[in-house]
């Protein structure tokens, strides 16, 4: 009766940590389900600093990383350099990075650099910026017109898209002005893209009159 007892309790124990173990898992597991090497990378940043509360933390150093890659030709220039040596390549990160960002943003650079992978940097960060928008629940949306739009047109065009976001979404909206459209406008809302333009109105009279 004893052992069958101390079998019951341990079955009980191990229950509750496996469920436990699920129901933390559950709790840092990315909002989206990104594919392809550079999410891997992504999602085991969003994980790891989900676990360690730093997120939005991860979130500004990868951005101010990808910044800098983008703009300083020598940064970019180690990035791609195929001469330098994995090790010597992580070492230098690591100088770089040690006093400067958090654990989780160092530990995905030195961990690219022992891969050859340093260059997916930017790549890997689009996709983990995917995944904290998701998380806060945005949604972009780009209006895209021949000419700029001044404030009252645009409040204009996000009241009439309003019909389009999910309930409780909290809309990022970018405006972009490209001359070619001719007037009229092109809404991207995430994957969904509505041409309004002249030019898609032009261009549509003509294959008609074909």
């Amino acid at each position: 009766m004893l052992a069958s007892n101390t079998f019951k309790t341990t079955v009980t124990a191990l229950s509750r940590r496996t469920f436990a173990a699920a129901a933390d898992s559950a709790a840092h597991k990315p909002p989206l389900d990104l594919y392809g090497l550079n999410a891997r990378y992504a999602n085991a940043a969003y994980i790891a600093a989900s676990k360690s509360k730093s997120l939005e933390k991860v979130e500004s150093e990868l951005l101010a990383i990808k910044q800098t890659a983008e703009t300083s030709a020598s940064f970019r220039s180690f990035l791609e350099n195929p001469l330098i040596s994995r090790s010597d390549k992580t070492k230098q990160v690591e100088e770089m990075l040690k006093a400067k960002t958090s654990p989780v943003t160092l530990n995905l650079m030195t961990t690219l650099a022992g891969n050859a992978r340093l260059i997916n940097i930017s790549g890997i960060t689009d996709n983990y910026v995917q995944l904290m928008k998701a998380k806060r629940g945005e949604v972009e949306a780009t209006i895209i017109s021949a000419e700029p739009l001044n404030k009252a047109q645009t409040d204009a065009v996000a009241t009439a898209m309003k019909s389009q976001f999910p309930a409780g979404a909290k809309v990022v909206l970018k405006s972009e002005v490209d001359p070619s459209i001719l007037g009229g406008l092109q809404i991207q809302i995430g994957d969904k893209f509505l041409d309004l333009s002249v030019g898609s109105r032009i261009e549509e009279v003509g294959r008609t009159a074909v």
